[in-house]
């Protein structure tokens, strides 16, 4: 661990962040070149003591998975990350397609969105990171662990993940949830992370078996439109809009309704209900 280099690179990191980059308000008296110490702590998640020691040469060896939260709040590069990584005594994490590193461009955009319910996915279809309406809307989609962090995988083996979507739509879901993880497969083998959950269902999902062996390519919702049933507001009928990063490695999702619908109503009550219970 290089504290003397580990400090200056978080501190030239976040004096390189401006408010306006993170969605945070610059204010009237703000003297401070970049973001302070405890606004960068408050993005990625952590005390902000704990941060200001790391960044004053006075903090034990951070972990990796602290490393990883201080690279999505300083919108790092993977460049950058590796460095971090490095200076920090660590390897560097893979590149590979089930990275956790979110994009710094579609996290700027997601710091925008604090009033829309948002969430960042990978190829696996692991959520990396959501809005808090995000969270209300369909639950916290981020604390899963192995294979059921896919939300393919936890599709076809726990029945509680279906239950944000109206049961009429579920053979529809089964098929398009399948169609996705097969492009994923083509591309990158039966030996990556999509093979192994791959193999996994086919060994305990009679039902995506059967899926896929029909080899059904690019199935798609209509108009990306997608039914949410939620516990308090009943089913919402919302449009998924989807922006992928540089690599399409990453997906930016941000739900919205057509204003004036009973949907976009129900939307504006998120915030009253607050975050919705695991599985609900």
């Amino acid at each position: 661990m290089d504290r003397a280099q580990l400090s200056d690179f978080l501190r030239t990191r976040r004096e390189a962040l401006q408010p306006e980059d993170v969605g945070l308000p610059r204010g009237p008296r703000r003297r401070t070149r970049g973001l302070r110490r405890e606004e960068i702590a408050l993005l990625c998640g952590i005390s902000a003591d704990y941060y200001a020691r790391i960044e004053q040469q006075r903090g034990p060896m951070p972990s990796e998975a602290m490393l990883r939260a201080i690279a999505r709040g300083l919108h790092l590069s993977l460049d950058e990350r590796d460095h971090l990584f490095r200076m920090a005594g660590h390897n560097t994490p893979s590149r590979g397609l089930g990275t956790d590193h979110v994009n710094p461009g579609i996290m700027r955009i997601l710091d925008r969105l604090a009033d829309t319910p948002a969430q960042v996915v990978n190829g696996l279809g692991e959520t990396l990171i959501q809005t808090r309406l995000a969270v209300a809307l369909i639950g916290n989609e981020t604390e899963f662990t192995g294979l059921s962090r896919s939300l393919g995988y936890r599709w076809f083996t726990d029945p509680l993940a279906r239950r944000i979507y109206p049961e009429a739509d579920h053979a529809l879901n089964s098929r398009v949830f399948t169609s996705e993880m097969r492009a994923v497969y083509s591309r990158n083998g039966a030996d990556s992370r999509v093979g192994e959950i791959v193999e996994a269902l086919l060994a305990e999902s009679e039902e995506f078996a059967g899926l896929w062996s029909d080899h059904e390519i690019s199935v798609r919702r209509p108009d990306d439109r997608k039914r949410i049933s939620h516990p308090d507001l009943g089913i919402l009928d919302l449009q998924c809009q989807v922006l992928y990063d540089a690599d399409q490695a990453q997906a930016l999702l941000v739900y919205t309704a057509t204003p004036g619908t009973e949907s976009h109503q129900k939307l504006q009550l998120l915030p009253v209900v607050g975050d919705r219970e695991p599985h609900l």
